[in-house]
């Protein structure tokens, strides 16, 4: 096995990672939506109030993997939850065990901090992800639709 690891990223890893959000973005046949920079995401991460966080996949000082996460809350619960913005590990690394390792790096911190849950979404079309999250545990919530306001929508309810 090679040597990897799985650590939070610093701030000289956020230009890696926005290339790698821009990868996961052509992956998921979305390339014309991702606008993310380095300085978004520097200041996401690293700026006065950051409520984003992260962690890298490092095979010998190359990063070829990444999970971006924020908090969300559980009314129902009453604590705080990990909700996983995105998860992704370059295809030449796929099924070595990094992206279990991402995610379980991600349970921890939920369990450490007493989070209630860990939660994502994934494409219906992407099988493969599907299939491995169900090996791990995971249960879709199929009786949940996700609803988004964007660009005009969005602007035409906030003028509103």
């Amino acid at each position: 096995m090679f040597e990897q690891r799985i650590r939070r990223i610093t701030e000289s890893d956020v230009p890696t990672v926005v290339d790698l959000v821009h990868e996961l973005a052509g992956y998921e046949k979305a390339s014309e939506e991702c606008r993310l920079t380095a300085e978004q995401l520097h200041v996401a991460l690293f700026g006065a109030t950051p409520a984003l966080f992260g962690h890298v996949a490092d095979v010998r000082g190359e990063l070829v993997g990444f999970a971006l996460w924020f908090l969300n809350f559980s009314t129902w619960r009453g604590v705080h939850g990990i909700y996983l913005e995105d998860l992704f590990v370059r295809p030449e690394h796929r099924r070595s065990g990094l992206g279990r390792a991402l995610l379980r790096t991600l349970a921890r911190e939920c369990t450490t901090h007493g989070y209630a849950r860990l939660e994502w979404s994934v494409l219906d079309w992407n099988t493969p992800a599907i299939t491995f999250y169900k090996s791990i545990g995971a249960v879709p919530m199929d009786e949940w639709t996700v609803f988004r306001l964007t660009g005009q929508a969005l602007d035409r309810l906030g003028d509103s």
